[in-house]
């Protein structure tokens, strides 16, 4: 790829701007972050930016100091005079806390999408946001990228010959599940799910076809696993031979990873939108890389050319 932009990271996931990066032909953005004894943030870029078209890849998942890190780079860039900065998203943290469903409580989303553009994004880019109505949250423009395109190959490949089923582990993903379920020619059965409390998942029972073979559970991130344990328990109860998980996002927060090793899951797909450390592999995980899509999602920004078109299968 020949373009002509700089693609800058921060500190939440640099494997992934690296690789974008190499893939666009472009050297690594020069930035220098660093923290104080104190712990505040410095930070700054290391070349000049003054009208260029400036992309900095971050994703937002805790700790806080991602989203404010985000939030000092995007305001640096507009003081150093860039003449359109995208804010890269591969992950966007507090898109579950959408909306106001109980008293007293903030909509976490709208705040930290309001910080992003009033510290300077002029564009953002973000990869299955949990809630699609996040993109109305800002009046920038707003590209919302979708992993179906990453994981559809791979998932040729798994089910080549054998009766699969998609799964959606909850009512709300039906429509993430569904599209996955067009493509890929598969039916899709619907597991019912109670949650008494957050990071708290209670199963109930399975709507649509029970008698499975091989499962293909879809689902838009993994947090702690209690979901996809629990439904993978009851799957097997159901007479599942195998249970395969793609999830564009692996958080595996708490004790997620020990749960997803002991749990009747065979294989978790992920992609790299999370920086996963080797500490954190486990031998049920194949990572996915993210970059060849946000690579040409970044070209085509830059050459204005169709995002859209991205998704066409």
């Amino acid at each position: 790829m020949d373009i002509n932009a700089r693609v800058f990271s921060g500190r939440a996931n640099p494997n992934l701007t690296r690789e974008i990066n190499e893939i666009l032909g472009l050297t690594p953005g020069k930035i220098s972050i660093s923290n104080f004894s104190d712990g505040e943030i410095w930070l700054r870029f290391e070349e000049n930016i003054r009208g260029a078209d400036v992309f900095i890849v971050q994703p937002t998942n805790p700790p806080a100091e991602n989203i404010l890190e985000l939030l000092l780079i995007l305001d640096a860039a507009r003081r150093a005079s860039a003449k359109r900065i995208t804010a890269v998203i591969p992950y966007y943290g507090y898109a579950r806390q959408d909306r106001k469903d109980q008293p007293r409580v903030p909509i976490s989303s709208r705040l930290i999408m309001d910080e992003i553009v009033n510290a300077g994004a002029d564009r953002i880019v973000a990869m299955d946001l949990h809630s699609s109505q996040i993109q109305g949250f800002v009046n920038i423009p707003f590209d919302h990228l979708y992993a179906k395109t990453i994981f559809i190959e791979p998932l040729k490949k798994l089910i080549a010959g054998k009766k699969y089923t998609i799964v959606v582990p909850d009512v709300g993903g039906i429509k993430f599940a569904r599209s996955y379920a067009q493509i890929l020619g598969l039916p899709l059965t619907i597991i019912d799910k109670r949650r008494p409390q957050p990071n708290k998942a209670e199963v109930m029972n399975v709507i649509g076809e029970s008698q499975l073979e091989h499962v293909l559970l879809i689902d838009d991130m993994i947090d702690t696993g209690g979901t996809i344990v629990q439904a993978a328990e009851l799957l097997k109860k159901n007479g599942a031979k195998t249970i395969t998980v793609a999830a564009t996002h692996g958080l595996f927060s708490g004790d997620c990873i020990r749960r997803l090793t002991e749990s009747a899951v065979d294989k978790i797909i992920v992609t790299n939108s999370l920086s996963i450390p080797e500490e954190r592999m486990f031998p049920k995980l194949e990572i996915v890389s993210a970059s060849p899509m946000f690579a040409e999602a970044i070209k085509r920004i830059h050459n204005e050319e169709s995002i859209s078109s991205l998704f066409d299968f």
